[in-house]
């Protein structure tokens, strides 16, 4: 006969087990809804670059970098500290959110004045200002969305979630597509752009109240400086991420040139569209590690899980752009072959910089959601300073190709860290084991890549085929998955 500690372990691996599996179906329809609309999104841009120039859409792109760097002081970290408080204590939406909506509205104009004084200040006039003003108030617009779209990520409704996160992406991509053959210019691509993150926040302000109720706004001033003391981490953390991840498009733009700019916008362009995929999904890590805030047990599970859904998609992408980049660029009818084999370079090295996050992201994913985000804080802005010297020094002479290397360089050295603060500040521990297995599935997959290559001129999407199934093949034999997950995860399996 069981004693009863001994069925009470049973009890609460049974009750994981059916936990994550019931995650693992959240994870895969929000990834199927992302494959659906912003691979077709990413095709789109590239053929606007195409239209307007490389210098165009460098200009562009510079602008929406500073854009979300300082739209950062639009939500001042609320966002995540709404999630992790409501996924921890329920009852922290009807006493708090009554203050938090109009204190985060609020907050948007005063980050689109700050956005206008840091573009005059960064040397931006007249019609550029202008641009920013509509390039930003879109993105302001979108963040708001985001911080409604907690309250859904927090009550763990990750599906319907996954579903309004794809309708901005939807309704921008049906646009473009019609302008495309009427006539696409600066103006009225700006202009949808703008259209389609109006319709989307009140779409989303709508479904909140239904899904939660009418929220009748009730300004509580002590709560209010409460709610920013305790969100200031956060904050911090979001502004330091922003200028780390978009510091490059805009030193580029100003100590290169636009058309560089617009070089290293076309292939990193292809790195926001893959990462879009770790970026959906750490989200739901970080409600899942924030519901569970004492139980390092859990958390351990949860983080084994997490680093194979995140990390094993990423190996096959990564390797593809490394054997077959090329490819990704044949939109660009209107570029030269050596404006083609520059973006390449930049996509190659960039694509290093997305393995080395799908290894390690998800370790700021734990630590940022378990109360370990001033050291995160830290971490980041010591890359900023590497990354702003680096910058400084190299990019007036290498360009584009020099601000691909110092953010490989940077994210490198930030992973470090996320490791040694998860195994001195968390009971969770590192599973070296696991990572071992996965790099050295990525060099299985690599060797036997190149080794097909040699000799042989297949067609990319043959190639491709075969080393889809070599992969399988590869994370199978190296214990990454084994059989029995995959027929405990089919439909209609007990578990």
């Amino acid at each position: 006969m069981r004693s009863p500690t001994r069925r009470a372990g049973i009890y609460f691996g049974f009750s994981l087990f059916v936990s994550i599996k019931r995650f693992f179906g959240n994870i895969s329809f929000v990834v199927l809804l992302n494959l659906l609309v912003k691979p077709g999104w990413v095709v789109v841009e590239n053929l606007v670059q195409d239209q307007l120039g490389h210098a165009t859409f460098g200009l562009i792109a510079a602008l929406s970098a500073l854009a979300m760097v300082v739209a950062a002081i639009s939500d001042l970290g609320l966002t995540p500290y709404a999630v992790q408080r409501v996924a921890a204590e329920p009852s922290f939406m009807a006493e708090t959110f009554p203050t938090l909506l109009p204190l985060r509205g609020a907050l948007n104009f005063v980050a689109l004045a700050a956005m206008l004084l840091a573009g005059y200040l960064w040397g931006y006039r007249g019609p550029e200002l202008l641009l920013l003003l509509a390039v930003g108030t879109a993105l302001l617009l979108a963040q708001y969305g985001q911080f409604l779209r907690g309250t859904l990520q927090a009550h763990q409704k990750f599906n319907t979630d996954a579903v309004l996160s794809v309708v901005e992406k939807f309704l921008l991509l049906g646009a473009v597509l019609v302008l495309i053959p009427v006539g696409l210019t600066l103006p009225r691509y700006v202009g949808v752009r703008l259209g389609a993150a109006v319709f989307t926040t009140v779409l989303l302000y709508g479904l909140m109240t239904r899904f939660f109720g009418r929220v009748r706004y009730r300004w509580h001033g002590p709560l209010a400086r409460t709610a920013l003391r305790a969100s200031m981490p956060f904050a911090l953390m979001t502004l330091l991420y922003g200028v780390n991840e978009r510091i490059d498009m805009l030193m580029l733009e100003r100590l290169a040139s636009p058309t560089e700019a617009g070089y290293y916008t076309g292939a990193y362009r292809w790195v926001d569209a893959v990462m879009m995929y770790a970026w959906t999904v750490l989200p739901l890590f970080f409600a899942k590690f924030a519901s569970v805030p004492k139980d390092a047990g859990a958390q351990r599970q949860l983080l084994w899980f997490g680093q194979r859904v995140v990390t094993l998609p990423m190996l096959f992408v990564v390797a593809f752009i490394l054997f077959r980049g090329e490819v990704v660029f044949w939109q660009f009818s209107h570029s030269s072959p050596a404006e083609i084999a520059r973006m390449t370079l930049c996509l190659k090295i960039l694509f290093i910089n997305v393995l080395v996050h799908a290894l390690f992201a998800i370790y700021s994913t734990l630590l940022t959601s378990t109360t370990h985000e001033r050291a995160v804080s830290w971490l980041v802005a010591l890359s900023i300073i590497l990354n702003v010297g680096l910058n400084v020094v190299f990019l007036p002479r290498f360009g584009a190709v020099a601000a691909s290397v110092d953010t490989l360089v940077c994210a490198a050295a930030v992973s470090v860290g996320y490791l040694v603060l998860v195994s001195r500040r968390t009971g969770v521990g590192v599973p070296f084991r696991l990572l071992a297995r996965l790099l050295l599935a990525f060099g299985l997959l690599c060797g036997v890549w190149f080794g097909l290559q040699y000799g042989l001129y297949l067609s990319w999407w043959l190639e491709s085929g075969i080393m889809a199934v070599v992969f399988g093949l590869i994370v199978l034999g190296t214990g990454l998955v084994r059989q029995s997950e995959i027929s405990q995860l089919l439909p209609g399996k007990k578990s």
